[in-house]
């Protein structure tokens, strides 16, 4: 059976993973014959936000392993034990925590960095040439494990666009549902809540890109 890593960056779309994005890549897996298992780093968020108001909660401070587990139902590693020789793809979805949790590109821009544990992993993928899917504003984590030039999308946003490619990345415009392929380095991108307007337009981009990354596993 095919084994696909899924990493996480917490739970919930404003500091942490996109709970819709996060839950239909889990779905499109299983609907698709794939085993997956779920990391996330063992760090703390770079703040809380209060979803019902959009403020930071200034006194609170959350583990972003601890919150992704609710995502996995308790099913989840710290992301340094992540062996890529045990998997035949890696996914990741997206939700501002990959750019605040995975790596600095919600404060840094094009001078972010990528937390250590996670890179390691995904270059891990990327140096045994097996394939990779990053979605919404994960694909920010990219460029530092790709050499230069690599393709990837997140969407149509000109400014993050722009970003991206001050990194190195060159970025391609696209469609909610559309799936961006750098075929030299088998890494996949798509928009989904960069673009989405609903769940539906999300789950349209999550199916396309989990289907493009199944079967592209040798």
């Amino acid at each position: 059976m095919k084994k696909v890593a899924v990493i996480l960056s917490g739970s919930g779309v404003f500091d942490g993973a996109e709970i819709h994005e996060s839950v239909l890549t889990l779905l499109a897996l299983e609907r698709a014959g794939v085993k997956y298992s779920c990391f996330a780093p063992d760090i703390n968020q770079l703040h809380v936000v209060n979803h019902l108001t959009g403020e930071v909660d200034e006194s609170d401070t959350r583990n972003v392993l601890v919150e992704a587990a609710r995502i996995a139902r308790g099913d989840i590693q710290n992301v340094a034990e992540l062996n890529a020789d045990e998997f035949d793809a890696l996914m990741l979805p997206g939700g501002f925590g990959a750019a605040k949790n995975l790596c600095t590109f919600a404060v840094h821009g094009k001078d972010s960095e990528v937390n250590e544990d996670v890179l390691a992993a995904c270059k891990a993928f990327a140096d045994a040439g097996k394939p990779a899917a990053y979605a919404c504003i994960a694909p920010a984590i990219i460029p530092a494990v790709y050499p230069q030039g690599v393709k990837l999308t997140i969407g149509t946003d000109a400014s993050t666009a722009e970003a991206l490619n001050a990194m190195g990345a060159s970025h391609v415009d696209s469609s909610v549902d559309g799936v961006v392929y750098d075929e030299t380095y088998k890494v996949f991108s798509t928009p989904a809540y960069m673009l989405a307007a609903n769940i539906t337009e999300a789950a349209a981009s999550i199916d396309n890109i989990v289907s493009k990354l199944v079967a592209a596993i040798d």
